[in-house]
C-alpha cells in the first residue's frame, strides 16, 4: 500500500457505491493505468476439490471401470474427446469449445503439495509457493504488479492469489440500494481534500457507471441469470472495456463430493452444469466485446479426489486432478497429459491419480507466453523455487 488513512471512512466509498462493491485494498490501489489493446487473462478457482475423474473420465484406460465402480457410470453417454478421455455429460458447451479448438484439457495435473487439506492446498494454489504459508502474497498479483496492468476480483474481497503489488480492483453484485446523487455530492465535498479518498470515489463511480451502463447494453440480450454466470457475464464486459483489467479473478465453490457424488441431480452434477454454463457465458461476452481472441482462461482447483468410491457413494480427498485452458489464443482440441494410469500400483499413495504435471508449468507457460513475463521473474518472484519446472507452451 502507498498510502494510509482511515478504514472506516475508506469503507463508506465502497457502501455508498454499491453497484461495486469494493474491498480496503481495492479502494488503495485505484488508478489509470490500462493495458488497451492487451492480452486477457481469467483465472476461475474451483474450491473443493474438484474430481477430475469425474470431470474428464478416462473412459479408454483398461482399468477406469474397475477402479472408479459405481462413479464409472453417467446418467448419458460421456462426451467423447479422444481415445482415452471424455468429458462428464452436463459440459457440453466445453465440449463444443474443445470441438472449435478452444480448449485444452490438463490432466493428471497437481500441486507441488501433496497432502489433503483444503485450507493448506488452496493456500499453496494461490500462492504460487511449495508449501503452505512459506508465501503472503499470491502469483498472480506478483505476475501483474511490475508491468502496471489492472486486475479485478469477482467477489468483495481481493483473493490471495491477487495481493501483492498488482492495481487490484472489487466488484461484486449490489447488496444495498443504489446511492442517492446528493449522498455522492456530501461524499465529494468530504474527500475533496483527501487525494487518496478523492481518488478512491472517482474510481468507484467509475467503475459504477461502467456496470450500469454494461447492464443496460445487455437488456437486449436476454435475461441474466445469477450466480456464478453473472459473474462470468460482468467479468467479459469489463474485460471487454478499452480502459478495463488485463486480469480477473473468479471463484466457484461446493466441489468437495464426499457423498452422493453420481446423482442425477447432486451436488456434483449441478456444480459441472453451472460451471459449463457460466464459462460459456464468459465465452460470449468475450466474443461480443472482441477480445476472445486475445484471452486466455485457465480452471484450476486445489487437488483433484481419490480414484475409488468410499462408503457413501462419494471420493475422499486426493492430490492429482484437472484443470482447463480455454481461450481464443490457446492451442485447443487437445488433452495434454503424461497419464499415469489407474491401476492401483500406479496411484500415488495406492489411493489418487498420480500428478505427472506440474500445475506451476501450465502457469508459468501462459505467464510467460501470454502476459510476456520474464522468465527470471517467474522462477524468482512468481513461483520461487521453480527453476527446474518446465513452462509448457499451450497458446495457438
Amino acid at each position: 500500500m502507498k498510502t494510509r488513512f482511515d478504514p472506516h471512512r475508506r469503507l463508506l466509498v465502497g457502501a455508498a457505491l454499491s453497484a461495486g462493491v469494493m474491498t480496503p485494498w481495492s479502494t488503495l490501489s485505484f488508478a489509470t493505468g490500462t493495458h488497451a489493446g492487451g492480452n486477457r487473462m481469467v483465472l476461475v478457482i474451483l474450491r473443493g476439490g474438484l474430481d477430475g475423474l469425474s470431470a474428464v473420465p478416462a473412459i479408454g484406460d483398461p482399468e477406469f471401470g474397475a477402479a472408479r465402480g459405481a462413479l464409472a457410470q453417467f446418467s448419458s453417454p460421456a462426451l467423447a474427446l479422444d481415445g482415452t478421455f471424455a468429458l462428464h455429460p452436463q459440459l457440453t458447451q466445453l465440449h463444443a469449445m474443445y470441438g472449435r479448438r478452444e480448449l485444452a484439457v490438463v490432466h493428471a495435473v497437481g500441486l507441488p503439495y501433496h497432502e489433503r487439506s483444503h485450507f493448506d492446498a488452496q493456500q499453496v494454489l494461490e500462492s504460487g509457493g511449495t508449501r503452505p504459508y512459506e508465501l503472503t502474497t499470491g502469483w498472480l498479483g506478483r505476475a501483474l504488479g511490475n508491468s502496471g496492468a489492472k486486475a479485478l476480483a469477482l467477489n468483495t474481497a481481493v483473493p490471495l492469489v491477487l495481493r501483492g503489488p498488482a492495481t487490484v480492483d472489487t466488484w461484486a453484485p449490489a447488496v444495498l440500494p443504489d446511492p442517492s446523487a446528493d449522498l455522492v455530492t456530501r461524499l465529494e465535498h468530504m474527500y475533496g481534500n483527501d487525494a487518496a479518498l478523492a481518488t478512491a470515489l472517482a474510481r468507484a463511480k467509475a467503475l459504477h457507471f461502467d456496470a450500469a451502463l454494461m447492464s443496460g447494453m445487455s437488456d437486449t440480450s436476454g435475461p441474466r441469470t445469477g450466480g456464478f454466470t453473472l459473474l462470468a457475464q460482468r467479468a467479459a464486459e469489463f474485460l471487454s472495456q478499452p480502459t478495463g483489467p488485463q486480469a480477473a479473478v473468479l471463484e466457484l465453490g461446493g466441489w468437495d463430493t464426499h457423498a452422493n457424488q453420481s446423482a442425477p441431480n447432486g451436488a456434483l452434477t449441478n456444480n459441472l452444469r453451472n460451471l459449463d454454463t457460466g464459462l460459456a457465458a464468459l465465452r460470449d461476452g468475450l466474443v461480443a466485446g472482441k477480445v476472445w481472441q486475445r484471452s486466455v482462461v485457465v480452471v484450476a482447483t486445489e487437488f483433484g479426489r481419490e480414484v475409488a468410491i468410499n462408503g457413501t457413494q462419494g471420493t475422499d480427498h486426493g492430490t492429482g486432478g484437472v484443470a482447463f485452458v480455454l481461450g481464443g489464443a490457446v492451442k485447443g482440441g487437445r488433452v495434454w497429459a503424461d497419464w499415469p494410469g489407474l491401476a492401483k500400483r500406479n496411484r500415488f499413495e495406492g489411493r489418487d491419480l498420480r500428478t505427472t504435471t506440474d500445475l506451476r508449468a501450465v502457469l508459468k507457460g501462459l505467464l510467460s507466453d501470454h502476459l510476456q513475463v520474464a522468465n527470471r521473474s517467474l522462477n524468482v518472484d512468481v513461483f520461487p523455487g521453480s527453476d527446474a519446472v518446465r513452462a509448457m507452451s499451450m497458446l495457438a
